[in-house]
């Protein structure tokens, strides 16, 4: 409830009480505090409670904190019932990605052989397909 209170500040909120409230009065409001804040549980409790009782017994595990996004997400994940993990584990993005930039750019990835080899060996023909990396590909005014 009090994560983010540093010891500073929980100080000063002790010396700023004891100047409002008085070292005589002081005791009485924090169990006036302590009360209200415990009837707050309370109620809450119990509107949790009648919830879950109208919803039915088909949602007797339902937790409010699922209610939460990121909760959702983060639980949904961990039962993997769907087998994301070996989705996630079975592809490579760094590979994908340089496959898909090796396509965009012309290049092979896989042989790296420049066109005039490709043209020597194949008698004299030129093989479109193999291109040198800093040759970009035609462009066609009319196709676009």
């Amino acid at each position: 409830m009090f994560n983010d209170i540093g010891p500073l500040e929980l100080v000063t909120l002790v010396i700023l009480a004891v100047l409002v409230f008085g070292p005589d009065k002081l005791p009485k409001v924090i169990q006036d505090v302590a009360r209200t804040i415990r009837k707050i549980r309370d109620f809450s409790e119990s509107a949790k409670q009648d919830i879950r009782q109208e919803l039915g017994p088909e949602f007797k595990d339902f937790e409010f904190e699922d209610l939460n996004p990121k909760t959702f997400i983060r639980k949904q994940l961990e039962n993997d019932d769907l087998g994301l993990k070996e989705i996630r584990n079975g592809f490579d993005l760094k590979k994908e990605m340089a496959e898909v930039t090796d396509a965009v750019h012309g290049r092979d990835s896989d042989t790296g052989s420049a066109p005039s080899a490709a043209a020597s060996s194949s008698g004299g023909r030129v093989d479109m397909t193999k291109r040198p990396a800093d040759d970009r590909p035609p462009f066609d005014a009319d196709a676009t």
